[in-house]
């Protein structure tokens, strides 16, 4: 498994919704309800499903799918 189908994976065991359902376009708060909880709770996965450690700033960053699925790309 590639580090985007990690990353849309997290997003959706935190989400709730099928990883098929998400899409790059889609805004974390507003199309998958992502409150601060589950904010912390796709950190914390993420983190262990990549093997890296993921700063506030870069986390204030992810608004999007998109955004998350770029930077798991990048690590």
């Amino acid at each position: 498994m590639d580090k985007k189908e990690t990353a849309r994976n997290v997003l959706a065991e935190v989400s709730g919704r099928p990883a098929a359902e998400i899409r790059d376009d889609m805004q974390l708060v507003a199309d998958l309800g992502i409150d601060s909880p589950k904010a912390l709770e796709l950190l914390v996965e993420l983190e262990d499903a990549l093997g890296v450690e993921i700063s506030d700033e870069e986390a204030a960053r992810m608004e999007s799918v998109g955004d998350v699925v770029r930077y798991a790309a990048a690590c």
